[in-house]
């Protein structure tokens, strides 16, 4: 048990693991320490080695320690602040603003928090609705859960999820948390400035462990997210959506905390705890009966190795992945979302409804044969091909102009006000696209657009 304000001393230091010895008696597991002249260097006990000596993980840098410094246990974990005070500020992984606007005076809780129990989680299957034609057709969100973000650089992913930020402020009445676990500091600069100039800053949260920081930061700035969320839900009764980026990065600084501590390693290197950590932390963004955590995650496959252990264990929690593609990028259909390569356990008839269904694997359908006939149009030309086929071309492309979408967060750059679009509406129009309405309308006039309904016919 832990002794509030017992004071220990430094018997070892090896980079980031530091040992104390107690003889007062030991913290408990999981305890905040902290050590250094002023307190500036905040360890967490993460096991006891005898009955008077703790191993710890440093959450700071440890440069000026040395052995036989004192080491004071506050007799609690590690916490955060929570609550609307919040909203607009960018904290580290202990809360503390890193954004120069002043301190924070909310209420602190600790980061670790168990899942909430399954009976008193909503059991409905709730698809969230994302106002974004592509990802709500094809790869539907469910409303509580996990969903991966595929995408290289200059592909898009900041700019789709500053709309998905913004959307959900704009539909569900929420908040938005960015999650940085490794982030460059350019990176995080240049979130917040663009969040601050599309209007959505004031609802939102960053939270940021740099990449330059300690692995034992980069390891709990993931719980400490988790922890803001989950007050903003169940505290206040608010739709949280939770954007991490990069979950990688979270395995990777468990596998480095993991050698630090000398245990042995796992299958490639990974340590031997890599599905309980990853659970601990997925485990706890679902639904309950008032509101609920939605999280959006980026992932990185390591060497497109998708039997690699990282990737395993995260798609296990994944209900839906959205893979972002550079070629349609280049070709200007933004959002860049793959429409065969995205994919969600959520479309179902009996989930999505049978008319949502059918038209979701028809429109899959129509692009996935446009793809195979893309080869002979190179080689031979479209007056090549038979006349269903060219019917199935001329569907497809007017399907891919109709899935892009001008965002409210791009407006000031590409001067197109932005449209969000009911999933109703998508439904409608991509059905009415496959019924050939539209076949004699060029297919241009389907460009970047919201509703079908907006086209302007000659």
């Amino acid at each position: 048990m832990s002794i509030v304000g017992s004071r220990g001393r430094i018997c070892s230091i090896a980079t980031s693991v530091v040992d104390v010895r107690f003889p007062s008696g030991l913290p408990q597991i999981r305890g905040k320490l902290i050590a250094g002249d002023s307190g500036q260097v905040v360890l967490e006990v993460v096991s006891h080695l005898d009955s008077e000596t703790a191993r710890t993980i440093a959450l700071t840098p440890t440069q000026g320690l040395a052995r036989g410094d004192v080491v004071l246990a506050t007799g609690e974990p590690i916490t955060v602040p929570v609550g609307p005070e919040l909203l607009g500020r960018m904290v580290n992984v202990f809360g503390e603003p890193i954004d120069g606007l002043g301190a924070l005076t909310s209420p602190q809780r600790s980061i670790h928090n168990s899942p909430v129990p399954l009976a008193q989680r909503r059991a409905v299957t709730e698809v969230f609705e994302t106002g974004i034609k592509a990802i709500d057709l094809l790869a539907p969100l469910q409303r509580g859960d996990n969903a991966g973000l595929f995408g290289g650089a200059g592909v898009g992913k900041t700019v789709l999820i500053m709309e998905l930020i913004n959307n959900t402020i704009a539909r569900y009445q929420g908040v938005a948390l960015f999650c940085g676990i490794g982030e460059r500091c350019r990176e995080g600069e240049e979130l917040r400035r663009k969040l601050d100039e599309s209007g959505v800053l004031e609802r939102s949260v960053l939270v940021y462990a740099q990449m330059n920081e300690p692995s034992g930061a980069r390891f709990r700035v993931g719980h400490s997210a988790m922890t803001i969320a989950e007050s903003f839900r169940d505290d206040h009764g608010q739709d949280v959506l939770m954007l991490v980026d990069n979950i990688f990065r979270f395995i990777q600084a468990g596998s480095e905390v993991s050698g630090l501590l000398g245990r042995i390693p796992s299958r490639l290197g990974y340590q031997p705890t890599l599905g309980t950590e990853l659970a601990e932390l997925e485990e706890r963004i679902c639904s309950t009966s008032s509101a609920s955590v939605t999280s959006v995650q980026a992932v990185y496959i390591p060497a497109d190795d998708f039997t690699d252990p990282a990737a395993v264990h995260t798609f296990g929690h994944l209900s839906a992945s959205i893979v972002l593609s550079r070629t349609r990028s280049s070709q200007g259909l933004l959002p860049a979302v793959d429409p065969l390569a995205s994919s969600s356990s959520l479309l179902s008839p009996s989930v999505v409804g049978q008319r949502h269904y059918e038209v979701a694997q028809a429109v899959r359908q129509v692009l996935a044969q446009y793809e195979e006939l893309k080869d002979i149009i190179a080689m031979l030309g479209l007056e090549e091909l038979s006349r269903e086929d060219r019917r199935t071309v001329n569907r497809a492309r007017r399907l891919e102009r109709f899935l892009t979408q001008p965002f409210v967060t791009t407006e000031k750059f590409t001067g197109i006000p932005g449209r969000r679009v009911s999933l109703e509406k998508t439904v409608d129009g991509c059905s009415r696209i496959l019924d050939d309405e539209f076949a004699e309308i060029s297919e241009s006039a389907l460009y970047m657009l919201g509703e079908v309904d907006e086209v302007k016919r000659p």
